[in-house]
C-alpha cells in the first residue's frame, strides 16, 4: 500500500512540480480553503463591523509614480487604529496601497506579494505591469462573495513600466473591473475629496519633489472633509505613507521625509486654510 504524504511529512510530488505559474491556481487546486475569498463566514444579520481602511491616492510624474495613503482606520464611527499602514511594495517595481475590510485587504496582499514572487522563481522573468494588473483583479473578483456581504476591498495599484519607461496607475471596483487612470487617482472614503484636490493641482510636468507634495496635500484636503481619514497627527509623529516608485524601483520616504512636508504644508495652511489655490484661467 502507498504511504500517504501527510502522515510521512513529505510533500506530495505535485506540490514540488507545480504545473502553473500561478500560485493562486496552485493554491486552488491543492488547498482551495485557504483563499480568502473561499472562507465560510457564519451567518449574520446586519452590516459587519470591521476595520476599514480609508483613502489612498496615486500620482504620475515623469519618471515614475506616486502612491500614498493616510494611517487611519476605522470601525463604525469609531477609529480603530491611528497608524495603519495601507501602503505596501507588491515587488521590486510596483505597490499596492488598500481601501476596504483591512484585515482582508492585507491578507490579499501578501497573496498578491507571493504569487508575483512565484511567478517569477517559476518563469525566470518578471510579469509585465499590465500582467501585474491582472492578477490583483482576478483576486479582488475572487473575493467577490465576500464584498457581497460588505467586506470589500477596493485597492489602488500603481508601478513603473519597464517597456514603456513610465508610471502607471491602475484602479479596481469590488467585481475585480480595473481601470487604467490618466494622471492621479485615488479610492477610499475620502477619495472625492482628494481626487478633487488633485484635479486642480495635477500637472503633467511635476517633479517628483511636487508629486509628493501633491499627494500630501490631497490627503489633507481629504482628512479635512472625511471623518475616515486621517490627517498628519503632529502631536503622535502619525504622517502618510509616501512611496515612489521609479526605474530605479520602489522607495519609501523616511518618517523625517514626509513629516518635513507634511510640516511645510501644516505652516501654509495656517495662512491659507483651505490650501493652495488654483488659478481661474
Amino acid at each position: 500500500m502507498e504511504a500517504n504524504p501527510r502522515s510521512t511529512g513529505r510533500l506530495p510530488a505535485a506540490f514540488l512540480t507545480p504545473g502553473s505559474s500561478s500560485f493562486m491556481d496552485f493554491l486552488s487546486e491543492h488547498q482551495p480553503e485557504m483563499l480568502p475569498g473561499n472562507r465560510q463566514l457564519p451567518p449574520t444579520q446586519g452590516v459587519i463591523e470591521a476595520p476599514h481602511g480609508t483613502t489612498i491616492v496615486s500620482v504620475t510624474f515623469p519618471g515614475g509614480v506616486v502612491l500614498a495613503g493616510d494611517r487611519r482606520a476605522t470601525m463604525g464611527n469609531v477609529i480603530a487604529q491611528r497608524d495603519i499602514e495601507k501602503v505596501f511594495p507588491a515587488d521590486e517595481y510596483s505597490a499596492v496601497g488598500i481601501a476596504g475590510t483591512a484585515g482582508l485587504a492585507v491578507e490579499m496582499v501578501k497573496l498578491f506579494q507571493l504569487e508575483l514572487e512565484h511567478f517569477e522563481k517559476v518563469e525566470g522573468a518578471q510579469l509585465s505591469l499590465e500582467g501585474k494588473a491582472n492578477r490583483l483583479s482576478t483576486m479582488i473578483r475572487s473575493n467577490l462573495a465576500m464584498a457581497m456581504q460588505g467586506l470589500a476591498v477596493v485597492p489602488l495599484f500603481a508601478g513603473y513600466d519597464v517597456d514603456r519607461e513610465k508610471g502607471r496607475i491602475f484602479s479596481y471596483d469590488v467585481t475585480g473591473g480595473r481601470s487604467e487612470e490618466t494622471g492621479y487617482a485615488a479610492t477610499g472614503s475620502g477619495s472625492v475629496f482628494a481626487r478633487g484636490a488633485m484635479k486642480k493641482l495635477y500637472r503633467a510636468d511635476l517633479s517628483e519633489e511636487e508629486a509628493t507634495t501633491l499627494v500630501i496635500q490631497a490627503l489633507y484636503d481629504a482628512a479635512d472633509d472625511d471623518s475616515a481619514t486621517g490627517g498628519p497627527d503632529m502631536a503622535r509623529r502619525i504622517f502618510p505613507i509616501v512611496t515612489v516608485i521609479t526605474d530605479e524601483g520602489f522607495r519609501r520616504l523616511t518618517d523625517d521625509e514626509s513629516s518635513a512636508i507634511a510640516r511645510s504644508i501644516l505652516d501654509r495652511r495656517m495662512e491659507q486654510p483651505d490650501g493652495p489655490r488654483a488659478a481661474l484661467l
